[in-house]
Order: structure tokens, then C-alpha cells, then sequence
């Protein structure tokens, strides 16, 4: 059985940092990339950051230059790395595997960023 389990939320002042890990289980194979999405209150889920199996990394621009993705395949660990955090980046964080088949989900941990 697959599991990703998040961790590393919590509340930080704005300007602070945190480092979220997604450690994931299970047998997971035709992985195309790991990612982190967040979610605000009463708005979708969007994409933070993605890595690829060859460590290729994306962000949109909200984020860029202030969060960080990087993977330990030896740890089945993806982390993010956030910097210089704002209150805008208060959300509910996930973790997500993209295979060929499907995709698997983390339960989130809440990221709050005080003014």
C-alpha cells in the first residue's frame, strides 16, 4: 500500500523559513515527477514546485527563488526548502507522485505565515 506522509508545517513569522518532507512507502514504480501543492481557504489547490526523476527542477513564479525542491531517493524523501515566507503562502501543503497510472496523494500539513 502506497503512503506519502507530510511534515515540517507549522506557524512561522513572515520572513521565516520551513522545511516540509514528504517521506513516501509502498512500491511505486513509472514515476514521472514528485511535487508539492498548497491549498488557501476557499481556493484550489496549486502547484509550488516539482522535480523530476532526473532532479530537474519548476516553480511558478510566486515561488521562485524563495522555495526549494530536492529529493533523497535513498530516503524516499522529497523535501521543500521555503524561504522568506508571506502570509500568501499560508495553505494546506500536499505532497503528490504522478506515475503513468495514477496519482498519489499526501494528507497535507498546514503551513501558517503570520504578518
Amino acid at each position: 500500500q502506497v503512503q506519502l506522509v507530510e511534515s515540517g508545517g507549522g506557524l512561522v513569522e513572515a520572513g521565516g523559513s520551513l522545511r516540509l518532507s514528504c517521506v513516501t512507502s509502498g512500491s511505486i514504480s513509472n514515476v514521472n515527477f514528485m511535487g508539492w501543492y498548497r491549498q488557501a481557504p476557499g481556493k484550489q489547490r496549486e502547484l509550488v514546485a516539482i522535480i523530476t526523476n532526473d532532479g530537474r527542477a519548476n516553480y511558478p513564479d510566486s515561488v521562485k527563488g524563495r522555495f526549494t525542491i530536492s529529493r533523497d531517493n535513498a530516503k524516499n524523501t522529497v523535501y521543500l526548502q521555503m524561504s522568506s515566507l508571506k502570509p500568501e503562502d499560508t495553505g494546506v501543503y500536499y505532497c503528490k507522485v504522478q506515475t503513468w497510472g495514477r496519482d498519489y496523494w499526501g494528507q497535507g500539513t498546514q503551513v501558517t505565515v503570520s504578518s
